[in-house]
């Protein structure tokens, strides 16, 4: 699953390419992909809006038009492409024909995706769709006191709480044990027992190691790029997740299963609380 540096990267890629673009015309294939409104009135509100504003929090991208926001959660396998045609692609589920004689055309193997259309407001939180997600992790709001407040009475593992998005988005699996690993935490330490002090560094390098990634267009790992032309390439810094050996101490790599997500950790540079 992308995570908000990739997101972020498909976000700055495609204002490059349709900021102030109108919409023509809309082609719904797969009509689940729109959660929150009906097809028709989907489609009556988008055409001849055009994209004014580029945003993100955590993983889902927010298109500002002119008089709504378009919320697109890409989901397992979401990606967007842009063509100067349609296509004959049975994953393409929506497509936005624009005046620049481009196609966006949304497409998502597993067909989990969503996208939700809301009458612009200046709060995007009190978007329906973000009933559940925290503050994105570059938020000001987000510290280590906060993250602290958040989770030192739980009795849950490190890891699923930064996958957590209602405590703060934008994590996900890879950057989990790569926070993990910068921090010393081994991963299947218990949150009620990680200090403010340890919450600050959670905190610090979470912002430090999204914020790199973004800069190298994120982390191309399997399946994802940004498909329009971008390939991530963070996955070359990477300190432990996919690694075999730990490249600060040379110890093998173990992997195992943390709330239910392959888990890399270096056992000698990881302390478990």
């Amino acid at each position: 699953m992308p995570e908000a540096p990739e997101v972020q990267t498909v976000l700055k890629t495609l204002e490059t390419q349709i900021k102030d673009v109108l919409i023509e015309d809309v082609f719904v294939y797969y009509p689940k992909i729109i959660d929150n409104v009906d097809i028709d009135v989907f489609k009556n509100h988008v055409i001849g809006q055009s994209f004014r504003s580029f945003n993100r929090i955590g993983k889902y991208l927010i298109f500002g038009l002119d008089y709504y926001d378009l919320v697109v959660h890409l989901r397992m396998e979401g990606k967007f492409y842009l063509y100067d045609k349609l296509q004959n692609d049975k994953h393409i589920h929506v497509v936005l024909k624009l005046n620049n004689q481009i196609f966006m055309s949304y497409h998502d193997t597993r067909k989990f995706g969503r996208m939700y259309l809301y009458p612009k407001k200046e709060d995007i939180h009190s978007y329906a769709c973000f009933k559940n997600v925290g503050y994105d992790y570059m938020d000001e709001k987000v510290n280590g006191m906060y993250f602290y407040n958040c989770i030192h009475s739980l009795k849950r593992n490190l890891k699923s709480c930064l996958l957590d998005q209602s405590i703060m988005a934008g994590v996900g699996n890879i950057y989990a044990d790569e926070i993990c690993f910068a921090s010393g935490l081994d991963p299947r330490s218990r949150a009620c027992k990680l200090s403010k002090k340890d919450c600050d560094k959670i905190v610090y390098e979470t912002k430090r190691i999204l914020q790199g990634a973004t800069r190298f267009g994120g982390t191309t790992i399997r399946s994802y790029t940004s498909s329009l032309g971008v390939t991530g390439r963070f996955q070359l810094y990477l300190k432990v997740h996919d690694q075999t050996q730990c490249k600060v101490c040379h110890h093998t790599i173990k992997k195992l299963i943390v709330s239910q997500r392959g888990t890399y950790l270096c056992p000698n540079c990881q302390k478990r609380k």
